[in-house]
């Protein structure tokens, strides 16, 4: 669960989980903490928790407040999540390693039960939001490569400082500073904070206007189609939207899955557009494996669409279409990586074929660039080479986080970046500085 508005999903989270064990139900104005929290407004939801804008009054600045539903399962995670980004922060002194802050913990008692909350600090859209605000186009190599620095400082710190694994980077894991529209964030926008909860409605929390609000989603969606076909009708070309002026400084957040390298708690990791395939193999995982998760993401942010996207089929699993997919995209698999791992047989022969999908069209990468995307040849050739070390099979010849900071590519300087990014990107090298040192 990250901490901004862009965690939210389309839908709600639905009134049956505010139960004993589940989430706290909200009201705008409740006091967390003795009272220096208080909350504003709800920005996102998961399995695991809500998140809620909150007002620090002792800092008097606006935070993220993630409350964790109360059963001991979900408090297990919160804790653990807790551990991490402590031991991220203790490491971090100046805040400037590009990983979500914590900023407190504490437990709170309601009627479902007493539940953990994580304060953090506030951030904006998550990449995926940005991507979607693109309409799932490309947003240029200059601004895919700002992104790029900023996400390998941060798992360079991770890898390097602090021996984690994220296990679980994507597009919603990263969250840029600040928000895409300036009216939504609440320092640009000169929001006043809530700090007395609205007189009226004195029931009515997060459960009773649930209903209401969902109502509402689905009379919005049912007028954006209408207008779609309307404009699709007539003939008039969508407008292009610009990205210019987006402060494109972004953090990599929700640790909720996490683990330190010596302390895996799972196998099951990864989103599956994301998986590396030796997870897929069940032949264990390392730094590595959040490398390969960043390829596909980078990728992403410059065709705007996923890398890989497996479906089950007639007599094969998503998991060996993944495989297949990997296969088509980077060559056949080597046979000795191919036959390792707990589950290599559900999907391979003695002679590291797949079993059950035979037929593979191979498209290479730079070849998919200038072809299904329209890059030139020498912005797909640059690209490619960049990304095709991070999507080796054999995880222990990716390049560390650590080496793709010094690699040609990410070290080209945009010209057309902001002040404000060019700030940052000092930061960055700065950080680059002490690394070659």
């Amino acid at each position: 669960m990250s901490c901004s508005s862009s965690s939210a999903s389309e839908e709600d989270e639905g009134v049956d989980a505010y139960r004993k064990g589940g989430y706290h139900a909200v009201r705008v104005g409740d006091q967390f903490a003795g009272g220096r929290y208080i909350a504003q407004r709800k920005l996102g939801w998961g399995h695991f928790s809500t998140v809620w804008l909150a007002y620090d009054t002792q800092s008097e600045s606006f935070v993220a407040l993630k409350i964790q539903k109360s059963a001991p399962e979900f408090a297990e995670a919160a804790l653990r999540e807790i551990e991490l980004l402590s031991a991220i922060a203790e490491g971090d002194a100046s805040n400037s390693n590009c990983i979500v802050r914590l900023i407190d913990h504490f437990k709170h008692v309601g009627p479902n039960g007493q539940h953990l909350c994580l304060v953090i600090e506030y951030l904006g859209d998550s990449l995926l939001r940005l991507v979607k605000y693109n309409r799932y186009s490309g947003i240029g190599l200059d601004r895919v490569r700002n992104i790029c620095r900023s996400i390998l400082v941060g798992l360079d710190y991770l890898h390097r400082e602090v021996g984690i694994i994220h296990t679980d980077l994507k597009l919603e894991n990263v969250l840029l500073v600040s928000t895409i529209d300036p009216s939504k964030d609440p320092i640009r926008s000169g929001f006043t904070p809530i700090l007395e909860r609205p007189e009226g409605n004195p029931n009515g929390g997060t459960v009773t206007n649930l209903i209401e609000k969902r109502l509402k989603k689905k009379a919005k969606r049912a007028r954006a189609r209408i207008s779609e076909r309307k404009t699709s009708t007539e003939g008039v070309s969508v407008q292009e939207r610009s990205l210019e002026g987006i402060d494109l400084r972004c953090k990599i957040v929700d640790f909720g899955n996490a683990c330190l390298y010596n302390k895996q708690l799972t196998d099951d990791i990864q989103t599956r557009q994301y998986r590396s395939p030796e997870v897929i193999l069940g032949a264990g995982y390392s730094f590595s494996t959040d490398m390969w998760s960043f390829a596909c993401m980078a990728c992403e942010l410059a065709t705007g669409d996923m890398l890989f996207t497996p479906k089950d089929g007639q007599g094969y699993s998503e998991d060996e279409d993944h495989l297949a997919l990997m296969m088509e995209l980077l060559g056949k698999m080597p046979k000795k990586i191919a036959t390792t791992g707990s589950r290599w047989r559900d999907y391979f022969d003695k002679y590291g074929d797949l079993k059950r999908i035979r037929r593979l069209k191979f498209w290479p990468l730079d070849k998919l660039l200038v072809e299904k995307y329209k890059f030139t040849e020498d912005n797909a050739r640059e690209f490619a080479d960049f990304l095709c070390p991070l999507l080796d099979f054999a995880p222990e010849k990716r390049p560390t986080a650590e080496q793709c900071l010094q690699h040609p590519w990410i070290q080209i300087k945009d010209e057309n970046s902001s002040s404000e990014n060019n700030e940052h990107m000092e930061k960055l090298e700065t950080g680059m500085g002490k690394l070659k040192a």
